[in-house]
């Protein structure tokens, strides 16, 4: 076997993970050879035990079997690249847990370009939803990778936003590459392979378990040179990849919110206990020192020219979407001129109506 079709082998060895197979390699040297070693040899060393040691049996069994599946994927148009391959990503290898393997539909990110974690809740607001591809865009346009795990509510914000910049944005799943899960993000995973890529350490063909997805939020983090947190609650599973953010010593930024708001618990903790205040898209800007990109700001490209009642009406507007009457206050008109003119908005694609009555500026 080449070393490219041993790593694939161990990939298929139930037990034997990232870290046992670097325990390995730096134990012997190499990985070359390795399946012929008994399990016997590797439980006395400490390495293997128990199932693992029969798994490691069997596959040595079946190893001709295994290798078929890894021609097949091949024809399939699925990558492999392994942590000996330079295409493997930099920013993984310092990391005691790095999967040794990656299988990759699309592309790999560039390792000179900054990359940053987009993540949150999956049932978020209509103002996460937003904020999250606004920041997303502007950071794409800026040249910044977009990373995520291409779940619902915002990391598949913050891929569509990457997407809608025409940035490059790479999901990082729980599953088998041939897998989309949810399936509704359907299209954007096929977009995501043209530009950027899906990215997984799991074979071709492995469901979506519970357990998958603490294990790949290291991966998002890891890709990323920073990671940003729109809407979480207190247990949000995204916290998990802050976690490892934060072990990995990466950046950590998280966008406040109000005190009573649950889905804007989770970030308003990391921020009491240190992370960097997330209040425009130029704090990341600053970050990875591209102050020089200017980040459009809400609809500022979009509002030349409105007439005055529009101006006072856009103007009253933000992300958080505000009732009919409210608006009608603010801004001094009668609620038939302000239906009037928010009709007119959002027929001009300035604005939309999440739920009806309520207004809000898109992102």
């Amino acid at each position: 076997m080449t070393i490219t079709e041993t790593y694939y082998w161990l990939n298929n060895i139930t037990g034997v993970g990232a870290v046992k197979v670097r325990a390995m390699s730096e134990y012997f040297g190499t990985v070359s050879g390795i399946y012929n070693i008994e399990g016997r040899e590797l439980e006395n060393l400490g390495i293997l035990r128990g199932r693992e040691i029969d798994a490691w049996e069997e596959c040595r069994k079946n190893k001709e079997k295994i290798l078929e599946g890894y021609h097949s994927m091949k024809e399939k148009g699925i990558r492999f690249i392994t942590v000996e391959d330079e295409e493997y990503p930099e920013r993984l290898k310092p990391l005691y847990d790095r999967p040794f393997a990656l299988f990759v539909k699309g592309r790999i990110l560039q390792d000179g370009r900054p990359s940053a974690a987009i993540v949150g809740a999956r049932k978020c607001s209509y103002y996460g939803r937003e904020t999250a591809q606004r920041i997303a865009r502007e950071l794409s346009r800026a040249g910044v990778q977009i990373v995520s795990g291409l779940a619902y509510g915002i990391d598949g914000c913050g891929h569509k936003g990457a997407l809608d910049a025409g940035g490059d944005t790479y999901g990082v799943l729980g599953c088998g590459v041939d897998i989309c899960y949810p399936l509704q993000n359907w299209e954007m995973y096929l977009k995501m392979q043209v530009k950027g890529g899906v990215i997984s350490e799991f074979a071709p063909g492995t469901k979506p378990l519970a357990a998958h997805f603490p294990m790949r939020n290291r991966i998002i983090s890891g890709l990323s040179d920073a990671v940003i947190v729109v809407e979480a609650k207190e247990h949000s599973g995204s916290l998990i990849t802050v976690d490892q953010a934060l072990e990995q010593g990466k950046q950590v930024f998280a966008l406040p919110g109000r005190i009573s708001d649950t889905l804007s618990q989770g970030c308003n903790r990391l921020i009491k206990e240190g992370a960097e205040v997330l209040t425009d898209v130029k704090d990341v800007l600053e970050f990875f020192h591209l102050e020089g990109s200017e980040p459009g700001k809400n609809g500022a490209s979009g509002k030349i020219g409105l007439a005055i009642n529009e101006e006072k009406v856009y103007s009253g507007l933000d992300l958080q979407p505000k009732h009919l009457e409210e608006i009608s206050q603010l801004c001094g008109l009668s609620i038939h001129e302000t239906a009037a003119v928010l009709l007119k908005l959002e027929l001009d694609g300035l604005i939309a109506q999440p739920v009806k009555n309520y207004y809000a500026l898109r992102g």
